[in-house]
C-alpha cells in the first residue's frame, strides 16, 4: 500500500469511526502531504509501513525551520495519530513518532472583545445594504449562542425552537446540543426571516438553511470572516479578531457575570471541562469571586 492509499483509508477512519469534521480531517491530511513532499524532494523511497523514526525526525527538523512551535506541535500530533492508526490496523508494529518530543508552547489564551467593542462592531453594520440585516443577525446569533462559524453556516430553520427558547446545534463530530438563545437574537432572526429570507429563492438542497448568500446557497466560513474583518477595519479595531472571537467573548462575558463553568461547557459543546477552563485564565477575577462568595470563612 502506497502513501496515497494509506492516507485515504485514514481519512475514512477519521470520518466514520472518529466522527471528525471535514476541516479537522483536511488539517491532518495536509500535514501528511507535507511529509510525502519531503520524502519526494529528498529522494527517499519508503512506504508508510517502513518509515522509521530517523526519517520522521529529519522531516520534523525541516519543518521546525519554517513554522512556529505551535504549528510544529500540531504536525507532530497529526503524525502520531496517523501512525497510531496504522499500528491499530496492524500495518505496523510500532509508531515511529513515539519518542518525538512535542515543543512546549504553553496555553494560548483566546482573544476577546469587551461588551462595548461588540456593540460598536454591530452598530457599524450598514443596515441600508441588502445584506446588512442578515449580517447583523448572523453576528448577534453567534455572540448570543457562542456558536462556532461551522455551526452558524449549517444552522437550519428547523433547528429553531423559539417557544422553548433554544436552538439545536450540530457541533464537532456531528454531536447535537441545544443552546439557549437570547430574546434579542430571536427578534433579529424573526425580522431577517420576515423581511429578507422570505423574499429569497433558495437553491435546491438549501431550502431549510437559515442564512443564505445572494445566490440562495449557504454562506462559507471565509465569507463570514471577511465580513467581520471589514467591520473591524471600519471601526478602527486594533485587535486581531475572527468569528471565533465572538464565541470566546460569549464565554468570557458569561463567566464574568457569574455563570457556572459547567453550564458554559455545555453551551459551548466542549467534550472536556479542561477546554472550558481556559476562560478562567482569561478572567482571573472569577477565581477571586468564587472564593469570596463560597469560602466557609467568608464574611457575612
Amino acid at each position: 500500500m502506497n502513501w496515497q492509499k494509506a492516507i485515504k483509508e485514514y481519512q475514512m477512519y477519521l470520518k466514520i469511526e472518529r466522527g471528525l469534521s471535514k476541516n479537522t480531517i483536511d488539517s491532518y491530511t495536509k500535514d501528511l502531504e507535507k511529509l510525502c513532499l519531503f520524502l519526494e524532494e529528498n529522494g527517499i523511497v519508503i512506504s508508510p509501513f517502513a518509515i522509521n523514526s530517523t526519517v520522521v525526525k529529519q522531516f520534523i527538523y525541516e519543518v521546525a525551520k519554517k513554522v512556529a512551535s505551535r504549528s510544529q506541535a500540531r504536525i507532530i500530533s497529526g503524525l502520531k495519530s496517523f501512525f497510531d492508526y496504522l499500528v491499530f490496523e496492524e500495518y505496523r508494529e510500532t509508531n515511529p513518532t513515539d519518542l518525538l518530543e512535542t515543543p512546549k508552547i504553553g496555553r494560548k489564551l483566546p482573544d476577546t472583545l469587551s461588551q462595548d467593542e461588540i456593540d460598536t462592531l454591530l452598530a457599524a453594520i450598514d443596515l441600508s445594504h441588502p445584506q446588512g440585516e442578515r449580517n447583523r443577525t448572523i453576528f448577534e446569533t453567534m455572540y448570543s449562542c457562542g456558536l462556532r462559524v461551522s455551526e452558524l453556516i449549517t444552522l437550519k430553520i428547523s433547528d429553531l425552537f423559539f417557544e422553548e427558547g433554544f436552538i439545536r446545534v450540530l457541533g464537532k463530530g456531528n454531536k447535537e446540543r441545544y443552546v439557549p438563545i437570547h430574546q434579542d437574537a430571536q427578534k433579529f432572526i424573526g425580522m431577517y426571516r420576515k423581511e429578507i429570507r422570505s423574499h429569497m429563492q433558495p437553491k435546491k438542497g438549501f431550502e431549510d438553511t437559515l442564512f443564505l448568500n445572494r445566490r440562495g446557497k449557504a454562506l462559507t466560513r471565509q465569507m463570514i470572516f471577511m465580513i467581520l474583518k471589514d467591520l473591524a477595519i471600519k471601526i478602527g479595531l486594533k485587535k486581531k479578531i475572527s468569528p471565533h472571537t465572538l464565541r470566546h467573548s460569549f464565554a468570557t462575558h458569561l463567566l464574568q457575570n457569574g455563570a457556572d463553568l459547567r453550564a458554559i461547557q455545555q453551551m459551548l459543546g466542549h467534550e472536556s471541562i479542561t477546554t472550558t477552563e481556559v476562560y478562567v485564565h482569561v478572567d482571573k477575577s472569577y477565581l477571586k469571586t468564587v472564593v469570596e462568595t463560597f469560602h466557609p470563612r467568608r464574611q457575612s
